[in-house]
């Protein structure tokens, strides 16, 4: 699955530094607004210690973890949505393609980072910073809306099926107005499903990334928006980039971490998207495949290749406890616990699988 979240923020929040370090990239990092501005874009593994698991049960030749598309996008300014300052307009086209939003904000003091606003790099306010990214999202959704709505009342006037897509386009106005992020209103099923042909950026999940200095890193910080945001150094994080995993290892320790912050990113945006893992299991490869939660087999197998949802069979269904407590999948087979599924299984996160097929 071609799953992307965007990295968003103010100018000069460390952004790229974050990006280059969650890649590996070497991707364009400085201290002035717009250092970024085609957006770079970075394949990044999602840790899962399942998969070690697996391997030494079988001794693949090699092991794929899941993964999740990081997006670098250029910096925000006030006045982006309304008016088109900075970058304002590309950025916000760059940030419709994305399944979901991560948000940067600097909790670092740094007096050689220039602000747009009249601050000095050792004024940290980053409630207001994040205030200043969520209203320009609202504004441009705003914009959107008020853009299709005479369009949405011809056609619905011809067609009856828009009519629920025309009301909540008309709900979502006022709540926008309000100041609120669209995924935050209530919807039913079918309104949810009609507001996302909207295309509106505060439908996408958001999670929030404190770039904290290195002393903050194990504190408590309060919630933004009523999200915990993720505690990163991002200058810390690049550091760890460029060791070898003993040598990150003895530095996180250091730090008094087991993780480090990227690792903990990688995970909270594969949960936000609302995503699980399956496995494969073999000699040729030990490999995670990510599905969406409530995936059926099918679609599951769909995810490897196409010929596998349209030819589906039967799934060969293993819980993760189950083989690896049993040592592989003969010994699950011979414990009775090998079920085979058919196409209304409903994928649970940790299934190692074999798909049977006929095309």
């Amino acid at each position: 699955m071609a799953l992307s979240i965007g990295i968003v923020g103010l100018p000069n929040v460390g952004k790229s530094t974050l990006f280059t370090a969650l890649t590996k990239k070497g991707g364009l990092a400085a201290n002035y607004p717009f250092a970024t501005i085609d957006p770079n874009v970075g394949i990044v593994d999602v840790p899962d210690d399942r998969l070690n698991a697996l391997a030494k049960i079988v001794n693949p030749a090699r092991i794929l973890p899941a993964t999740v598309e990081f997006v670098d996008i250029a910096g925000l300014v006030k006045g982006a949505a309304a008016e088109g300052a900075g970058l304002g307009n590309q950025f916000l086209a760059n940030i419709r393609e994305c399944d979901a939003i991560c948000q940067v904000v600097r909790y670092f003091k740094d007096p050689d980072v220039m602000r747009e606003a009249n601050h000095t790099g050792e004024f940290v306010d980053p409630a207001s910073d994040a205030e200043t990214i969520m209203t320009e999202l609202i504004l441009a959704d705003i914009q959107t809306l008020e853009k299709q709505l005479p369009k949405l009342e011809k056609e619905a006037k011809r067609d009856a099926e828009l009519a629920p897509k025309l009301a909540v386009a008309k709900r979502l106005v006022e709540w926008l107005n309000e100041g609120n992020r669209a995924i935050t209103m209530e919807m039913t099923d079918e309104e949810r499903a009609a507001a996302k042909g909207l295309f509106l950026l505060t439908m996408k999940p958001m999670l929030y990334v404190a770039n904290v200095d290195e002393d903050m890193l194990t504190e408590d910080l309060d919630p933004i928006d009523g999200v915990k945001p993720i505690p990163i150094c991002a200058k810390v994080e690049a550091e760890l980039s460029e060791l070898d995993p003993e040598e990150a290892a003895e530095f996180l320790a250091d730090l008094g971490l087991e993780r480090s912050g990227l690792e903990v990113l990688a995970q909270a945006a594969y949960r936000l998207l609302g995503l699980q893992s399956f496995f494969t299991a073999g000699e040729v490869e030990v490999r995670a495949w990510t599905v969406r939660q409530g995936a059926t087999a099918p679609q599951a197998a769909g995810v490897i290749h196409t010929d596998f949802e349209r030819g589906f069979i039967k799934a060969e269904t293993i819980a993760f406890e189950d083989y690896v407590a049993l040592g592989g999948e003969k010994g699950a087979k011979e414990a009775g616990r090998l079920r085979m599924e058919g196409k209304d299984y409903i994928m649970q996160d940790g299934d190692v699988v074999h798909f049977r097929f006929n095309v």
